[in-house]
C-alpha cells in the first residue's frame, strides 16, 4: 500500500474487537515512534504502552479507551524539547504529535485500527501511573483489530476542503 493509500485509509475506531495485539505488530507500532522526526533529534516523547487489563482498568478511571487492548500514553518532557530561539517556543507538543502520526499510520499498515485521543483527566492518568510532573501528557492512541465497518477511503474527496482552500503559493 503506498503512503496515500494507507493515510487515506485510516479512520478514528471506536469499537475493538476483544481480541490481543500481537507483540510483533506493537513491537513495529513503537519502532514507528522511535524513528519519528524530531526537532533537533531531541526525542522528548515518553510512551507508556498500556496492554495488562489492570493497566487498561487504571486507564480507564481518567479516559473512555472503547475497549481497546493497547492503549498508548504519548507524554512529552518539555525540558528535553528544542526552544525556537527566535521566539522561545517549546515544541515539545509538536515532536509528541508527529511521534502519534507516526505510530497511528504504521498501526493502519499493519491492518489495526486506532482513535487518537485528547479528551481525557490528564491529573487521574498522571495519578494512576504516577507520571513525573516534568512530562506533559499530550494525547492517548487507542489501538486494536476494528470492530466496525471501515469507513471508505474515498470519503476525503467530500469530507475534506479543497487544496485551494487550505493551501496558497508564493
Amino acid at each position: 500500500m503506498d503512503f496515500l493509500q494507507i493515510a487515506k485509509s485510516r479512520y478514528s475506531v471506536r469499537k475493538y474487537k476483544d481480541m490481543p495485539v500481537e507483540k510483533e505488530k506493537l513491537d513495529k507500532i513503537l519502532e514507528a515512534g522511535r524513528v519519528a522526526p524530531t526537532g533537533v533529534n531531541a526525542q522528548p516523547q515518553r510512551i507508556i504502552a498500556v496492554t495488562s487489563r489492570e493497566g487498561l482498568e487504571k486507564l480507564g478511571k481518567g479516559a473512555k479507551t472503547f475497549n481497546a487492548p493497547v492503549v498508548l500514553i504519548v507524554c512529552t518532557d518539555k525540558d528535553s524539547a528544542w526552544v525556537r530561539p527566535a521566539d522561545g517556543k517549546n515544541i515539545a507538543e509538536i515532536d509528541a504529535s508527529i511521534v502519534t502520526d507516526h505510530m497511528m499510520l504504521q498501526a493502519t499498515e499493519l491492518g489495526l485500527g486506532t482513535v487518537w485521543m485528547c479528551w481525557f483527566k490528564p491529573d487521574v492518568i498522571r495519578e494512576e501511573f504516577n507520571i513525573p510532573n516534568s512530562y506533559e501528557i499530550v494525547n492517548l492512541l487507542a489501538v486494536g483489530y476494528a470492530d466496525c465497518e471501515p469507513l471508505s477511503a474515498d470519503r476525503h474527496g467530500e469530507m475534506r476542503k479543497r487544496i485551494d482552500e487550505t493551501v496558497t503559493y508564493a
